[in-house]
């Protein structure tokens, strides 16, 4: 199961190397605002890491509840892992193709994360009846 815990930890730092390359790709960085400042850049790797970002956040929840739901299940531990390190493969990409501006593949690579969330969920919600 460690497999899938590390993925976990992966998924929550996953956001920050997003936010890191949106502060640094604009103009200096106003500290007193930096969510005004972020809204208020025009360079397209700013706005794109930032994107980025933002839903490297959102995804965080869902598919840290699906691992520890399909665990709690008892979903074998085998499937959660190949399911988490998919995942992860899945969210990386997403942000390497929002900032290469790859629309289609970050949607792909998106609904390939989102997918394995749902594997996650549907199976410990069989096993649990």
């Amino acid at each position: 199961m460690s497999i899938a815990y590390w993925c976990v930890a992966i998924a929550a730092l996953l956001p920050y190397p997003w936010a890191v390359i949106a502060k640094a790709s604009g103009e200096k960085l106003d500290n007193r605002d930096p969510r005004g400042w972020l809204a208020r850049q025009k360079n397209p790797r700013s706005i794109h890491a930032n994107a980025a970002q933002l839903n490297a956040f959102e995804a965080f929840a869902p598919f840290a509840a699906g691992v520890v739901l399909a665990q709690l299940a008892g979903v074998e531990h085998h499937t959660i892992a190949v399911l988490s390190i998919i995942f992860i493969v899945c969210r990386v990409l997403h942000g390497v193709f929002y900032l290469a501006d790859k629309p289609t593949f970050r949607s792909l690579s998106w609904t390939g994360g989102l997918v394995c969330v749902v594997a996650l969920l549907v199976q410990a919600a069989l096993l649990a009846n």
